[in-house]
């Protein structure tokens, strides 16, 4: 049997305010991931999608609105975790032959208000026991969090404000992204207040878009669009039982990653972080072992997270400059990843890739989010 990996990706136009249904935007992601890859919508067998919003949508009904037949159709349950999960399940069902090419989409079509309304909803834990008391955001609960990291460790805002400038200017060089401004690490600390101590700088702007990966056997694309999955993990509920938590599930799961993998933290050439905040960037980057717990803030002090640097970080801006689409905050990191390693990162491609790291996280409820993900992508 042939080699199982990711031979396809694409994204529809970002906006801040959605002009069309999610269905239309999940819709040209797939197109630009078909046209990637050279195949028409008839390869496609299996179908995937993460989102919170297209209830009482789901795969099945998206499938009639593409005009795709299924043999096999999947809905994420875990957030922002989800398109990490999904394209894990989608190699696993084309290798155990449910399918032979899955299209794996994420998105939303929302703005702003749509957020705020939707997310003081978004499960039971969050609107009976949080919502009630003004902590239906998610601001304020990872408020909590960095200062609890901050109070723990010593960690100073402008140790993280170095993930979102380098984020900026790797958006700078991405047209697609919504925030291109300059940004200075003066104007990440002087911006205003929302959460103490998060400031407008680290959350991200709610808005409309899409994300897709296709999934399917590696020799259906020229050998120079072949993308390997070499290890994947994800961890649901972890830590058990605490709020507010410094760790996630990555711990779990990090070293098998790795070893699985067969290289390190120190061989990755790109980390594309699930980045609802800095915060949980750093975060991230902690459990996936490429510092110790709590010395973050100097391993920031230390690095060039800009396209052009040492350890390239979210090498598209990630959510944080260009946007967060709903369900496709998580998948924007592994839309990326393939670009990188296709040679297709235009302005901003990082030079001789050949594997790279993304992570996701999400499924916020009483006080921490439940999911955490991971896989390690080569050039086969």
């Amino acid at each position: 049997m042939a080699e199982v990996g990711v031979i396809g990706y694409g994204s529809s136009a970002y906006e801040k305010r959605p002009t069309r249904t999610e269905l239309a935007y999940l819709a040209d992601a797939a197109r630009a991931a078909l046209t990637s890859a050279g195949l028409s919508h008839t390869s496609v067998d299996g179908l995937s999608i993460a989102s919170t919003t297209l209830h009482p949508d789901n795969a099945v009904t998206a499938a009639e609105y593409l005009g795709l037949t299924l043999s096999w159709a999947s809905v994420s349950t875990a957030g922002g975790a989800s398109a990490v999960v999904n394209v894990i399940d989608a190699v696993r069902a084309v290798e155990n032959g449910r399918a032979n090419c899955v299209l794996c989409l994420a998105g939303a079509a929302q703005d702003g208000s749509f957020f705020r309304e939707r997310i003081g909803r978004f499960n039971h834990a969050v609107g009976d026991y949080l919502a009630p008391h003004g902590f239906g955001g998610m601001n304020g609960l990872f408020g909590i969090v960095q200062r609890k990291h901050m109070e723990t460790y010593g960690t100073m805002r402008a140790q993280l404000g170095r993930i979102a400038v380098a984020q900026r200017a790797n958006a700078r060089a991405n047209e697609a992204a919504l925030l291109r401004d300059p940004m200075r690490i003066e104007d990440y600390l002087n911006s205003p207040i929302v959460a103490d101590p998060l400031g407008l700088f680290d959350c991200v702007m709610p808005c409309s878009g899409a994300e897709a990966i296709l999934v399917g056997a590696l020799d259906r694309v020229p050998a120079g669009k072949r993308v390997r999955v070499l290890s994947s993990g994800e961890r649901h509920n972890h830590p058990r039982d605490e709020v507010a938590p410094l760790r996630g599930g990555w711990e779990l799961f990090r070293d098998a990653l790795y070893a699985k993998a067969g290289y390190g933290p120190r061989d990755m050439q790109f980390v594309q972080a699930y980045d609802d905040y800095p915060i949980m960037v750093a975060i991230q980057l902690e459990d996936l072992g490429f510092c110790r717990k709590g010395e973050i803030g100097g391993f920031l002090e230390m690095q060039d997270l800009t396209y052009e640097g040492a350890l390239p970080l979210n090498t598209g801006g990630g959510q944080l400059s260009c946007g967060q689409t709903g369900g496709g905050g998580g998948m924007i990191g592994l839309t990326e990843a393939v670009r990188q390693l296709r040679g297709e990162g235009g302005a901003r491609q990082v030079k001789n890739l050949k594997r790279g790291l993304v992570s996701g996280y999400g499924m916020v409820a009483y006080g921490h989010g439940l999911s955490a993900s991971a896989l390690v992508l080569e050039v086969a």
